[in-house]
């Protein structure tokens, strides 16, 4: 007779097996639609690439799902995308598609009857239209312009009836469509954090030029400056720190709390900047990522960097100013 215990083990191992199956048969089908790529997924690239409006991604059902995800990834890589539901499309949403456009359309079956309007809408209108099916003998197929085929593939579904590894191919082919029109444009690190200004994102690729302080702000003096006359600008500019400049206004070395320490003796006050200063200090660019500055601050152990253009100051960004746009 077989124990409690025996019973969880078989269970659990049934478990992973029923887990590693669905995650096998993805691998697979992902190995195999790599494999298939061909002409077809250029040309859909060179039409997709040539839109001067949206591109269009419809589906039904769990295709309408993947449909959703794939035109977020689009427009979050630059290319102007939305999602129009079948349904919606024979009711008014047509509108919605415009001569500029191009519709990817996805279907397993290739048969989805919802999407005949949009079909017989683009061939009216000359809109371009590409499919993502697994037929290639589909009405889809023959009404769409460029089709990519998805290779046959067993369903993870004991009864092959839920979409599974269907839906995983549609939304890697997506992935894979919308990154090889980022690198076709030369979309940017730079293009990316325009459109991700928010969250973790937005963050990591924030430059010091969004982050840092410049203008009246800066805490500057000459070389001759007495320190009696840093000591004011340092407290009124609250950096903790004063950069002192040459005639040609570059940045030649800086005063901070710990040279101040170092100098300190009755006589402090009647030195100039150039005799207590720290030549050569580090610098850092304004296109310079945030955090890259960061950790600069982090490993050299000081709390504020210039910013400077071609050696001159042009402002200064500090940890407290990284750390409060969540910058870590």
């Amino acid at each position: 007779m077989t124990s409690r215990a025996e019973q969880i083990t078989e269970a659990e191992d049934a478990d992973l097996a029923a887990a590693r199956r669905v995650l096998e048969l993805g691998a697979g089908a992902l190995n195999a639609l790599s494999r298939g790529l061909d002409q077809s997924l250029v040309a859909a690239l060179d039409r997709l690439e040539a839109v001067s409006g949206r591109v269009v991604v419809t589906g039904m059902g769990k295709s309408g799902h993947v449909a959703r995800k794939i035109a977020a990834t689009l427009a979050s890589t630059g290319c102007p995308a939305q999602f129009v539901h079948p349904g919606e499309a024979s009711h008014g949403d047509l509108g919605m598609i415009t001569k500029a456009d191009a519709v990817l359309a996805l279907s397993n079956s290739g048969n989805t009857s919802e999407l005949g309007d949009i079909a017989a809408y683009c061939r009216r209108f000359q809109i371009p239209l590409l499919a993502i099916t697994a037929r290639d003998d589909s009405t889809l197929a023959s009404d769409a312009d460029v089709a990519l085929i998805l290779p046959r593939a067993e369903e993870a579904c004991p009864m092959g009836l839920a979409p599974t590894t269907s839906t995983t191919m549609m939304m890697a082919l997506g992935d894979a469509i919308a990154i090889a029109l980022l690198e076709r444009k030369g979309f940017s690190a730079d293009d990316f954090q325009l459109l991700h200004p928010g969250g973790t994102l937005g963050q990591k690729l924030s430059r010091v030029a969004d982050v840092m302080r410049g203008g009246e702000e800066l805490p500057l003096c000459r070389p001759d400056t007495p320190m009696s006359e840093a000591l004011i600008t340092m407290t009124n500019r609250s950096f903790g720190c004063i950069g002192v400049t040459d005639e040609g206004n570059r940045l030649i070395g800086i005063v901070t709390d710990g040279d101040l320490r170092r100098h300190m003796s009755p006589d402090l006050l009647k030195l100039s900047a150039a005799e207590v200063m720290t030549g050569g200090p580090k610098t850092v660019h304004g296109q310079m990522l945030a955090a890259e500055a960061l950790g600069i601050m982090n490993v050299n152990n000081i709390t504020s960097l210039f910013v400077v253009d071609d050696g001159r100051p042009t402002g200064i960004v500090r940890m407290h100013d990284c750390l409060r746009v969540g910058i870590a």
